[in-house]
């Protein structure tokens, strides 16, 4: 159980600090190149969700892979903690994407 919650956590905050930092950074950027920081950062934040999520849960089809594996064979308890991973990572990234439509509320 405390490894389930550890691994839980880390992908949350793994996926929360991608759109949050990618976004902050993007916005940086936009300040060079004469951009919009506020609208460059909402858009960062909503192209990098679905990444964040991916990177946080492994980086490639292996979580869909261990999913499919275990129902195919009637183990339901491995595909759950995929899937409950892939919800943890999924909350941190739309968690960072609401705090920086928060943040930039004023400026668009």
């Amino acid at each position: 159980m405390t490894y389930f919650l550890t691994k839980a956590g880390l992908d949350f905050f793994i996926a929360f600090g991608i759109v949050l930092g990618g976004s902050l950074l993007a916005s940086i950027g936009a300040v060079f190149m004469l951009l919009p920081p506020a609208t460059i950062m909402l858009d960062t934040a909503m192209r990098l969700k679905i990444w964040a999520i991916v990177a946080a849960v492994g980086g490639s089809v292996d979580p869909v892979r261990v999913i499919e594996s275990n129902i195919t064979q009637g183990h339901l308890s491995p595909a759950a903690q995929q899937i409950s991973y892939i919800i943890f990572a999924f909350l941190g990234a739309h968690v960072a994407t609401e705090l920086i439509k928060l943040i930039c509320k004023g400026a668009v």
